[in-house]
C-alpha cells in the first residue's frame, strides 16, 4: 500500500499532545489508509519539535517541520500541503479537540467522489460543543460563521472550522492565492476556489483542550476581519498595509487626546504638546501593531518588547521628526491647530509603515 493521508498538525506549545495524539490517529486508522502525521512547528518554546523528531525516530509515519520567524495556523497548513507526497491532506489541531474518528469517513467520502472537501462541523446536526467550555469564543464562532456565509457565499454549519480534508492538488493549486493570515484556513481555500467547492459535513463533539492553553487569543476576531478583507479588497490594498493603518487610525485618537490634555489641561506649547502626543501615539503603535498586525512575528518577553520599542522609536524618528515640524510650521502660519497635527500625522506615517516593517518585525 502507498502513501495515501498526510494529516497537518500546527504546532505551539503542544509538546505533551503529540504523542498521546499520534496513537488515538492509529487506532482511528486502523487498516483504512497508509497515513503519515506532519508536524508544523512554529518554533515553539517547551520543545515540541524536539518530542516530534523523537516521536519520528521509533515511527516513520511522524514528520517535522520546525519554522523559525514564521507564524500562523494557515501558513503552516500551507507548507504542510507543499511538504506531502501524499493524495489526500487533513489539518486537525494537536490538543486533542478534534475527534481523530472522523478521518476514515472523510477519507472514504473523498475517495468515492461523494465530496471535494470534507468538514468537521461544531455545529451541525449530532455535533456537540458541550465540553469545550468556553462560551464567548462559542459565541463569537456563531458570528464569524454568519458574516462568512454572507460574504463568501459557503453554505456551511461551520466555515470556521479548523478541521477538514481535501485532496492535496487542489490545495496546492490554490495555495498560491491564499493569504496564508492568522487561522482561518477553510474560510480562505474556499473563498478562493474558482467554482464553489462540493461539500460534506461531519458532525463533530468538540472536546476540552487535553493541556496547554489556546494558541487562540482575543485577536482572532482581528485575524477574521483581516481574512475577510484580503478575499475582498486585498488585491487593491495590500493587507498587512490595512492592518497597519487601522492600528495608526487608532493611534490618531490617542494623539489627539494627549495633544488636547497637554494644549489645554496643563498649558504647554504646542511644538512641545505636539512631541509628547507623538511620542505617546508612537508606543501605543507599537503595541497595538505587535498585538495585530505582526501577530505571526509577535515579539514576546520583557527585553524583545524592548528592544523592538526602543527600534520602532529608532525606525519612526525621521517620520516623527517631520510630522513634528510640518505641524508646528502649519499652526505657527495660522492653520488650525487639529488640521496642523493630522498634517504631520499623514507625512510621518508611510515612512513609519515602510521602516518599521523591515527593521522591527523584518518583513513588508
Amino acid at each position: 500500500m502507498t502513501l495515501e493521508l498526510a494529516i497537518i498538525l500546527p504546532t505551539l506549545n503542544e509538546r505533551g499532545n503529540l504523542a498521546p495524539l499520534v496513537e488515538r490517529i492509529d487506532r482511528a486508522m486502523g487498516a483504512a489508509a497508509v497515513w503519515e502525521v506532519i508536524i508544523v512547528d512554529d518554533d515553539s518554546r517547551d520543545g515540541t519539535a524536539d518530542e516530534a523528531r523523537t516521536l519520528a525516530l521509533v515511527d516513520k509515519r511522524v514528520r517535522v517541520i520546525q519554522r523559525i520567524g514564521r507564524r500562523g495556523l494557515a501558513s503552516a497548513a500551507i507548507e504542510g500541503f507543499c511538504a506531502t507526497a501524499a493524495p489526500f491532506v487533513a489539518v486537525m489541531d494537536a490538543d486533542h479537540q478534534h475527534d481523530p474518528a472522523l478521518l476514515p469517513g472523510m477519507l472514504a467520502a473523498l475517495r468515492s467522489g461523494e465530496a471535494e472537501i470534507c468538514v468537521a462541523s461544531r455545529f451541525a446536526e449530532g455535533a456537540s460543543t458541550a465540553d469545550w467550555a468556553a462560551p464567548e469564543r462559542e459565541k463569537l464562532s456563531t458570528y464569524a460563521n454568519a458574516v462568512a456565509r454572507k460574504i463568501t457565499g459557503v453554505a456551511l454549519s461551520d466555515p470556521m472550522s479548523g478541521y477538514f480534508m481535501l485532496p492535496a492538488a487542489t490545495a496546492r493549486r490554490l495555495a498560491p492565492r491564499l493569504s496564508g493570515i492568522g487561522f482561518k484556513i477553510l474560510l480562505d481555500l474556499l473563498a478562493t476556489a474558482d467554482a464553489p467547492m462540493q461539500v460534506k459535513e461531519f458532525p463533530l463533539n468538540f472536546a476540552a483542550r487535553r493541556e496547554g492553553e489556546s494558541k487562540l487569543d482575543r485577536a482572532i476576531l482581528f485575524d477574521f476581519l483581516a481574512g475577510l478583507f484580503d478575499k475582498t479588497l486585498g488585491k487593491v490594498i495590500p493587507t498587512r498595509f490595512a492592518l497597519f493603518g487601522t492600528v495608526g487610525a487608532l493611534g490618531v485618537v490617542v494623539h489627539f487626546m494627549v495633544l488636547s490634555v497637554l494644549l489645554f489641561t496643563l498649558g504647554e506649547r504646542f511644538a512641545i504638546a505636539q512631541t509628547g502626543a507623538v511620542l505617546v501615539a508612537m508606543s501605543f503603535n507599537f503595541w497595538l501593531n505587535n498585538w495585530l498586525t505582526y501577530r505571526d512575528k509577535r515579539l514576546v518577553g520583557a527585553l524583545a518588547l524592548l528592544r523592538g520599542w526602543l527600534g520602532f522609536i529608532a525606525t519612526c524618528a525621521v517620520g516623527a521628526f517631520a510630522n513634528v515640524a510640518i505641524a508646528t510650521f502649519m499652526e505657527g502660519q495660522g492653520v488650525f491647530w487639529a488640521l496642523a497635527a493630522l498634517a504631520g500625522i499623514v507625512v510621518g506615517s508611510v515612512w513609519n509603515y515602510a521602516l518599521s516593517s523591515r527593521f522591527v518585525w523584518g518583513r513588508f
